[in-house]
C-alpha cells in the first residue's frame, strides 16, 4: 500500500516504569511527518480549521477544534495545510498500550474503555460537542500530580466511550504484533532504555540475542527502518526532549546526560529528528509533564 511508504516511526520518551506523557503547547504549523508507535495516543486540537488529519488511509480537513483516539502503531499525523492560525492548541496525551491490562479491562465496570479501545485501531474521532466538554479537562491533567492525575484520566476515557456519535476513522487496521511483542526486539528496546546515557556498541547488543552485528543490523532494520546507530539515536533525542523542557539545565548537559560526546553532534541530530534546534524546541512547549 503506498499510504505506509516513508511512515516515521516514533520513539516516544516513555520508559517503561512511566504511565503518561502530556504535550501542552500552542504552535504556527505542524511539522512531524505521519508516524506510528506502539502506545495509544489521544489528541486535541483547538483553533485548528483547515488542518489536515491522516489517520490510517483517512485524509481529511478538520474543523475549528476536534479530539482523536489513535490505538497502538496506527499511522497517524497532522498537516498545517490549510489552517491560517498561528495559535493551534494542541494538547497530545501518550500512555502505554499495557498500561490497563487484561485483568482490569475484562471487569464488567471497565467494559466501554474495553471496547473504546479496541475500535481505536481505526482511530476514534468524537464529536465536536464531545471535543469541546472534555477540553478543559484534559488541559488541566497537566496540571495534576499521581493518583489525582490517574483517576481523573481513568474518568476521562469513560466519559469518552460512553459519549456519543463517535466516528471511525480508518477502513484498515494494523496487525497487533507490536514493536514490543517481539522478545527479541523487546530485550534490544529495554537494553537501549537502559543504557542510552552510556556508549552503547553494537556487538554487545547483538551479542544478547545470539546475532551477528551483520544479522543484527539487518534484523533491526527490518523491524524498525532503521540502522541500528539510528534507532539509538531516535531513543536518546527522544529522552533529551524530554529533559529540555521538563529540566532548568543547560543544552550541553542535555546532550551529555543522553549519551552524546560532543554539542555539534547533538544539535545536528536532534534538528535531523525533530526539525528544529534544541533551543527552539525548548522555547517551543508551553508545558509538558510526565507523570508516575
Amino acid at each position: 500500500m503506498n499510504l505506509l511508504k516513508n511512515i516515521h516511526r516514533e520513539i516516544t520518551p516513555l520508559s517503561p516504569e512511566d504511565s503518561f506523557l502530556v504535550f501542552d503547547r500552542i504552535k504556527s504549523e505542524f511539522d512531524f511527518p505521519v508516524h506510528f508507535h506502539p502506545e495509544y495516543e489521544l489528541n486535541f486540537i483547538g483553533n485548528g480549521k483547515g488542518v489536515k488529519r491522516l489517520i490510517g488511509d483517512s485524509i481529511e480537513e478538520i474543523e475549528n477544534l476536534e479530539l482523536v483516539l489513535v490505538g497502538p502503531n496506527l499511522h497517524h499525523g497532522w498537516q498545517t495545510h490549510k489552517c491560517k492560525s498561528k495559535q493551534i492548541h494542541e494538547v497530545t496525551l501518550q500512555f502505554h498500550e499495557n498500561l490497563l491490562n487484561s485483568g482490569i479491562l475484562n471487569r464488567r465496570i471497565m467494559k466501554p474503555i474495553k471496547d473504546m479501545f479496541d475500535r481505536s485501531i481505526h482511530g476514534i474521532l468524537f464529536s465536536k460537542k464531545t471535543a469541546s466538554e472534555t477540553h478543559k479537562r484534559i488541559t488541566q491533567l497537566s496540571k495534576l500530580d499521581s493518583m489525582d492525575y490517574f483517576l481523573e484520566f481513568i474518568s476521562i476515557l469513560h466519559d469518552l466511550a460512553n459519549s456519543r456519535n463517535q466516528r471511525l476513522l480508518s477502513t484498515y487496521t494494523v496487525h497487533r504484533e507490536s514493536f514490543e511483542n517481539s522478545d527479541k526486539i523487546k530485550t534490544i528496546y529495554e537494553y537501549v532504555q537502559e543504557n542510552y546515557n552510556k556508549k552503547i556498541m553494537l556487538a554487545d547488543a547483538a551479542n544478547l540475542i545470539n546475532m551477528s552485528p551483520v544479522s543484527f543490523n539487518r534484523f533491526i532494520k527490518k523491524r524498525t527502518g532503521k540502522t541500528f546507530v539510528d534507532y539509538i539515536n531516535d531513543v536518546r533525542i527522544g529522552f533529551a526532549a524530554i529533559k529540555l523542557i521538563e529540566k532548568d539545565v543547560s543544552i550541553s548537559e542535555v546532550a551529555f546526560n543522553c549519551g552524546f560526546n560532543n554539542i555539534a553532534n547533538f544539535n545536528r541530530v536532534f534538528k535531523k529528528l525533530k526539525n528544529t534546534t534544541p533551543s527552539q524546541y525548548k522555547k517551543e512547549f508551553s508545558g509538558i509533564k510526565r507523570i508516575l
